[in-house]
């Protein structure tokens, strides 16, 4: 069996490293120009059951590196003004396992074939059931499966399912990253919570690594390279429905909207790394009538894209991963064909990531009360 991935995400990859591991032949094809050519360092939380499935599409070798550069999460998620004097809760404590997606990445790229500048412009299902990729400035691409795992914007989900389109909620943010220092030690109360004001929200995160990844690469996993990278705080302002930076930098127009506000919050913004600072739409994709199961299916933001206030995104797109997975693990051992296993995949894909992506909506207008979809 030979599968073509289209999308070097999280998702796409875990599922590339999974079925390398069960012997299946697995080609990435992604449109960026270089697997580093924009930023994706942020940190995550995955749940027991994301970091599980993670943990099940890599080789055991690598777990213990997981394991050291991974922390626990554990915040009160309190609601605090821009003093940072506690004002209310946002509900429960959040529990799971955080993670840097850039390490992450890395992590699952090693040993991949993974062929860069390649769009896909299009496919075809050919009479014997194989389908045929296009993609620019390189040739078509053959195999038995062809999984979308593009993003929002999906091409494959633009031909397979093309009356599945993205929705803007009209909410934007603004997210970087900062060193974390001792100079910040002072806020950790607010990590996991939200500071309100002026109308807008900041929401603080800590990133520590157990042990620093290129470190840990080096003593526990030799054939593996991570980032050179240390402990920081992620940091994203939710602006007003239909924000815009207007002529500021991301970073000077967070800084605009803090006048008043506690010093050591100010400086968090004005040491943050300008490059890493950037900002983002939030749109969901709903899963909405199936198509017919053949050799084409989609996984992640290009079927369920969810707005990131549910904290479920990355968990279910590697849920798909390892879902898909095991399925066509089930497909190359004759154990069921490659249409059933895909049809298989898809029933449950569709059940969980309609729900994940209603619940993210549903968590959405705590963040930003004035949404289109609250």
């Amino acid at each position: 069996m030979r599968v073509s991935v289209v999308g070097a995400g999280l998702g796409g990859l875990a599922l590339a490293q999974g079925l390398r591991g069960a012997g299946i032949e697995a080609d990435v094809f992604e449109r960026d120009p270089g697997i580093v050519a924009r930023f994706q360092g942020y940190r995550l939380v995955l749940n027991l059951s994301g970091f599980q499935a993670v943990r099940d599409c890599l080789p055991t070798r690598w777990h213990p590196l997981l394991d050291e550069i991974v922390m626990d999460a554990s915040a009160e998620q309190l609601i605090l003004d821009p003093q940072l004097n506690e004002i209310g809760k946002l509900g429960a404590g959040r529990t799971g396992i955080v993670v840097d997606r850039q390490v992450l990445r890395h992590l699952l790229l090693t040993g991949l074939t993974v062929h860069t500048d390649a769009a896909l412009t299009g496919y075809d299902v050919l009479a014997d059931g194989n389908v045929q990729a296009q993609f620019t400035r390189r040739d078509p691409a053959t195999a038995d499966l062809l999984v979308g795992a593009d993003g929002v914007t999906s091409a494959v989900r633009g031909v397979l399912s093309p009356h599945t389109t993205p929705t803007d909620t009209g909410v934007r943010f603004v997210i970087g990253r900062t060193p974390l220092t001792d100079e910040f030690a002072t806020l950790s109360k607010a990590y996991g919570s939200k500071i309100t004001g002026d109308g807008v929200s900041l929401l603080l995160g800590a990133m520590r690594f157990r042990t620093p990844p290129k470190q840990a690469a080096e003593q526990l996993a030799a054939e593996v390279t991570l980032p050179d990278i240390s402990d920081y705080v992620r940091w994203a302002m939710i602006l007003p429905p239909n924000g815009s930076l207007g002529d500021l930098t991301a970073q000077n127009a967070v800084l605009s909207r803090m006048e008043g506000w506690h010093p050591e919050l100010r400086a968090l913004i004005e040491q943050a790394d300008p490059d890493n600072s950037t900002l983002l739409s939030i749109r969901v994709v709903k899963p909405g009538e199936r198509w017919a199961s053949g050799p084409v299916t989609l996984l992640g933001d290009a079927i369920h894209a969810t707005s990131p206030t549910g904290g479920n995104g990355a968990n279910t797109a590697l849920r798909d991963a390892d879902l898909l997975r095991r399925c066509l693990i089930e497909a190359n051992e004759g154990r069921q064909s490659l249409l059933s296993a895909v049809d298989d995949y898809e029933r449950q894909m569709f059940g969980y990531g309609a729900e994940a992506v209603h619940s993210s909506l549903e968590k959405l207008p705590a963040f930003a009360p004035e949404s289109k979809l609250s």
